[in-house]
């Protein structure tokens, strides 16, 4: 599983990628998880607004951050 955190480094981005952490912690999951502040892979996935999320190449979620719960759904 490949999990990219998309944006510029902001506190929410951040936020994001703690929760990701968290989520794979309690979900026993494994992932390459990555933080992608690169404006052109951010245009790629067609992002409106940060933080991004994109699993295995979906974009799950763009401007806000999901709760921990939420993002276990999406990796299991």
């Amino acid at each position: 599983m490949k999990i990219e955190v998309l944006g510029d480094g902001c506190a929410l981005c951040s936020k994001l990628y703690e929760n990701v952490l968290e989520a794979l912690r309690l979900s026993d999951k494994k992932a390459d998880v990555i933080k992608a502040i690169d404006v052109q892979k951010i245009a790629d996935h067609q992002l409106k607004s940060m933080p991004g999320l994109v699993i295995d190449g979906v974009l799950k979620v763009s401007g806000k951050v999901p709760k921990v719960e939420e993002i276990m759904k999406w990796i299991k």
